[in-house]
């Protein structure tokens, strides 16, 4: 029969109340729907029967069920008291049943000696433990146990008493490594011992705290004064093992007594010193008892051996050592030292093996490793300085050291200027390489590098500049040995480095331009595009000021071939008018005259030289000065007849030939037409060439490979008295043969006229600077205008220069000085 009112609204207030602490005990009447008949138990209240709370299981559940009436239910808790609830009357069909349960009346009494009990038991299964044995007890059970004790508030005297038996037993174990004879263990023995004693601590502290792991996460987490049990486990150990002075001293020493074993080439076990260097990291005191010592011993073992190898070995060697030595220890950090001993130790092994020894590596192999190219070498050298203090300055200082030493010696030797050159872009070349190969393109070097060039390509004044621009025009002329275009390009691009090094780049311009004249007068240019395309990278580096007078002979040129045609159509035109015995005689030589008109400022400066020419060429001289002058009233021209070039049409025994010669060459054998056997002294009386030069012609014509003439007597120089006839059994494989033109080569008269016209600009441009200056400020002291002179001047000069200029214009009053101080001077208006 159903409940009735009173109690279904005691049983809903009860139910409200209990219904969270007491779900693990209810008991859903769904799955006795299908009983029916059940009486009404008489008796409101559940009786209650006590069951020992440390040894509930699911099976007491089972029975408790098994042994019930029919007609009540049995419901067991989570606390292992057993609850007999009031059974359900039959329901109406269509309505649920229910079952109400209410709370106890009061706490479950433990018996007297349960804390003891437990306890016991719970020791019993940590001695096992220390002892290796087998526990008497499943690990779920001592679980509980140790659950139950913390439930009911004994959580503190569990956690004291099982320190207590720890410590006990860690206290024990010293005694082992505590002998009473005077035998002391082999060290790898004894770490072997103390590594064992290490483990087994460590295992059974992981058994101990997985069956004590309730109160490790309950009584623990909720005091922080209190120490985890692992924590424990290490602070017992620590104290009673590992700090005991006489144990911690021979694990230190039995430690690194294996570490320098193995530096020293022997096998040593090394999980052994993983295991226990890992000990000292969890017992915390690595870094007091070990790391200290450790790196004691690493510097004194590398200071020696450092000192040791810089003695026997040779530098390359004693760097892949070092690169070596370093390899390993970075093996043993990642193998069984602790990290935070990474950085003072490779710290320590570089400042053994390298910052103590920075000089001394670089004086004594540095310059054989760049002498020998040897980038490995210096790549190696460059990767471990990098490593250590100043190591990359000092580097750098040496670097820059051994560039100007090396450079110096081809600039600065005389016997070199043939090849002085191409040694400066062979070495620029080099060191390029080095740079990018051995010195990861650092930009410090590479200012290193330009500097140091600098230097000593300016150690001696003017002669890089002449012999850059001279081995320009040696790759620029027709018949030079590069082969493409692309390779002509790249060679100029080479040249310009070397160009901005120089400070005389006046000195450049005098003989580019000297030579550039020559190529193009001559037709010796092997590329019109590689001319302009240097004429271009020289006007990006140095501005349009600087190429003006280039750029104005090419248009020389130009205006030249247009002139020509014009002419050639006036001198047609004149020819028809002219007597027919000239005009025979025109037939017969075949004059064929071109004409360049050169401006004097865009020009080197010839010395004028006045020749004997033939009839023909003077009367075609006078055609174009007439036709010319016509045309540009109030111009004056000035033939220069060192300039000229001529193609001769010659008749020798074996056939007729060409010879491609020069103007003083062609006067000297057109003499050879009206007769034979002519003297020096007759020859330069004859042609008016200046003497130097006719003995140079005649050289070229009588001692050289193509000897259309015959000297007598026989030899190489050209002595007065020396007789000369026309060769009529020459011979030549070629019609057309060039005769070289010694007048066109340089000659050290040449030279030095051209060096002083470079000093005569250089004093016509101080003087404008230094007006300039005076004009601007009025007044300056010597000190502020020989400053400002060295900044607007773009080549270099010395005070005395200076001096001297300045002089010059306050003798020629464009300046003066002060009255009462001599050393500062007015601008005179």
């Amino acid at each position: 029969m159903p409940f009735s009112n009173a109690t279904r609204k005691k049983a809903s207030h009860d139910q409200q109340d209990t219904e969270r602490s007491q779900r693990k005990r209810r008991v859903s009447g769904e799955n006795r729907q299908g009983l029916a008949g059940l009486k009404r138990h008489k008796q409101e209240d559940s009786d209650f029967c006590h069951s020992d709370p440390a040894h509930h299981s699911s099976s007491q559940m089972d029975e408790s069920v098994n042994s019930r009436k029919p007609n009540f239910s049995a419901l067991v808790g989570s606390n292992g008291l057993t609850n007999r609830a009031s059974s359900l009357a039959n329901s109406k069909p269509g309505t649920a049943k229910k079952l109400v349960i209410k709370n106890f009346k009061g706490k479950p009494k433990l018996h007297d000696n349960y804390k003891e009990e437990t306890w016991m038991k719970l020791r019993g299964a940590v001695d096992a433990i220390h002892k290796s044995t087998s526990i008497k007890y499943s690990l779920e059970e001592l679980y509980q146990a140790v659950e139950n004790m913390c439930s009911h508030k004994m959580a503190v005297m569990l956690y004291d008493s099982l320190k207590v038996v720890c410590e006990e037993h860690i206290k024990h174990q010293i005694t082992q490594f505590k002998g009473n004879s005077g035998d002391e263990l082999d060290s790898v023995l004894f770490l072997r011992k103390i590594n064992k004693c290490w483990q087994d601590h460590c295992r059974q502290m992981i058994m101990i705290r997985s069956i004590f792991l309730f109160l490790d996460r309950t009584y623990v987490l909720q005091n922080s004064m209190v120490s985890s049990l692992w924590d424990m486990g290490l602070d017992l150990f620590r104290q009673h093992i590992i700090s005991d002075t006489s144990v911690q001293t021979k694990t230190v020493d039995g430690l690194l007594l294996l570490i320098e074993r193995e530096r020293n080439g022997e096998m040593v076990d090394r999980s052994l010193l993983k295991s226990l260097l890992g000990m000292l990291s969890d017992l915390q005191i690595y870094k007091e008892a070990f790391e200290v010592r450790f790196l004691q011993e690493t510097e004194r073992l590398y200071a020696a051996e450092g000192q040791r190898l810089m003695q026997e070995r040779e530098i390359a060697e004693y760097l892949h050592h070092v690169d070596k030595r370093l390899e390993e220890e970075q093996d043993r950090l990642m193998f069984y030292m602790d990290q935070s001993t990474q950085k003072p130790l490779v710290s320590c092994v570089e400042k053994q093996l390298l910052g103590e020894h920075l000089v001394n590596i670089l004086q004594k192999g540095l310059h054989q490793l760049l002498d020998e190219n040897r980038t490995d070498d210096l790549k190696l050298m460059y990767n471990l300085f990098a490593k250590v203090k100043a190591g990359l300055e000092t580097l750098c200082q040496h670097w820059g050291d051994y560039i100007k030493s090396f450079g110096s010696t081809i600039v600065i030797n005389p016997e070199k200027d043939k090849t002085m050159v191409q040694e400066l872009l062979d070495f620029k070349d080099k060191v390029d390489n080095i740079l990018q190969s051995c010195f990861s393109s650092n930009e410090k070097f590479i200012n290193t590098m330009k500097e140091s060039f600098e230097t000593f390509i300016n150690k001696r004044l003017n002669k890089p500049a002449e012999l850059i621009a001279k081995y320009v025009d040696s790759k620029l002329r027709a018949g030079n040995k590069e082969a493409t275009e692309e390779e002509l390009e790249r060679m100029l691009d080479k040249i310009m480095v070397l160009f901005r090094f120089i400070h005389g780049k006046d000195v450049f311009e005098a003989f580019y331009k000297k030579d550039l004249a020559k190529r193009l007068l001559v037709g010796k240019s092997a590329s019109v595009d590689a001319e302009k395309s240097m004429l271009s990278k020289l006007k990006q580096e140095c501005g349009g000021a600087f190429t003006s007078k280039l750029e104005g002979m090419f248009k020389d040129m130009e205006l030249s071939r247009d002139i020509m045609v014009h002419f050639k159509q006036y001198a047609q035109h004149k020819a028809k008018g002219v007597d027919e015995h000239i005009q025979h005689q025109k037939d017969s030589i075949s004059i064929d005259l071109t004409v360049n008109i050169l401006t004097m400022g865009y020009w080197p400066t010839y010395i004028p030289m006045e020749v004997h020419l033939p009839p023909e060429m003077v009367r075609y001289q006078e055609i174009f000065k007439s036709f010319y002058l016509a045309k540009h009233s109030g111009r004056k021209l000035q033939w220069q007849p060192t300039l000229g070039h001529c193609v001769l049409r010659a008749d020798f025994r074996a056939g007729k030939k060409e010879l491609q010669v020069s103007l003083f060459q062609s006067l000297v054998l057109i003499m050879f037409n009206d007769g034979d056997g002519f003297t020096t002294e007759y020859i330069k009386q004859y042609t008016g060439i200046e003497d130097g030069e006719l003995r140079r012609t005649l050289q070229s014509l009588a001692c050289g490979k193509a000897r259309v003439i015959i000297k007598t007597p026989k030899g190489k120089e050209v002595e007065d008295g020396d007789q000369f006839h026309f060769n009529n059994d020459f011979k030549h494989k070629l019609y057309r043969i060039k005769i070289n033109q010694i007048q066109m080569k340089e000659t050290q008269e040449e030279n030095v006229n051209t060096t002083e016209r470079v000093f005569q600009d250089r004093q016509y441009q101080i003087d404008a600077a230094i007006v300039r200056i005076m004009k601007t400020r009025k007044t300056l002291t010597h000190t502020l205008l020989v400053s400002e002179l060295y900044n607007q001047l773009k080549f270099p000069v010395k005070p005395a220069d200076l001096k001297k200029r300045i002089e010059s214009l306050i003798d020629r009053d464009y300046m003066e000085r002060d009255k009462e101080n001599s050393n500062q001077y007015h601008y005179v208006a």
